[in-house]
């Protein structure tokens, strides 16, 4: 990443949700997260979605910045009882460290150890994020991934 640009975050603002749909309609960053929305070019679905997570107390996501411009997002929420973590970088702005340094500004805002996260087990890319920031893998599960049509392995990553 060039040293000049300046990866921040904010809270979430309703604008940024066209973006983060934008985001979501490239079908090779689709294949590479694999565990998508069922259909992830119903906008409607999307803001119902979005809508629930932002009124979700329990939920915490921020908008990722690079420099003014929002290429992301990261949050966590709660599923099956677990703390998990969960990003998403404008494929445009891969493989300059903008999703390590902006899950590294997030994770001291979460209190709550363990902290659990989940990738697709090819995504070597997402592998490394987590593994820079101190996850390890502690596991491996699989499931049906809606942008593969295809049950999917994926690696069980913690952070304590």
């Amino acid at each position: 990443m060039d040293n000049t640009v300046t990866v921040t975050l904010r809270d979430v603002v309703e604008s940024d949700l066209t973006v983060f749909f934008q985001h979501q309609q490239d079908s090779v960053a689709q294949q590479m997260a694999a565990f998508t929305a069922e259909d992830p070019s119903n906008w409607v679905a999307f803001q119902n979605h979005w809508s629930r997570i932002l009124a979700d107390e329990g939920i915490m996501t921020q908008s990722i910045l690079l420099d003014q411009e929002v290429v992301g997002h990261v949050g966590t929420f709660e599923q099956l009882g677990e703390q998990e973590i969960t990003y998403w970088i404008a494929r445009e702005h891969w493989n300059n460290g903008i999703a390590t340094a902006a899950l590294s500004q997030f994770l001291p805002r979460i209190p709550t150890r363990p902290l659990h996260a989940r990738t697709a087990k090819d995504n070597i890319a997402s592998r490394r994020v987590l593994e820079k920031c101190g996850f390890a893998i502690t596991g491996k599960d699989h499931g049906f991934a809606n942008a593969r049509q295809a049950e999917t392995e994926e690696f069980i990553f913690t952070l304590v």
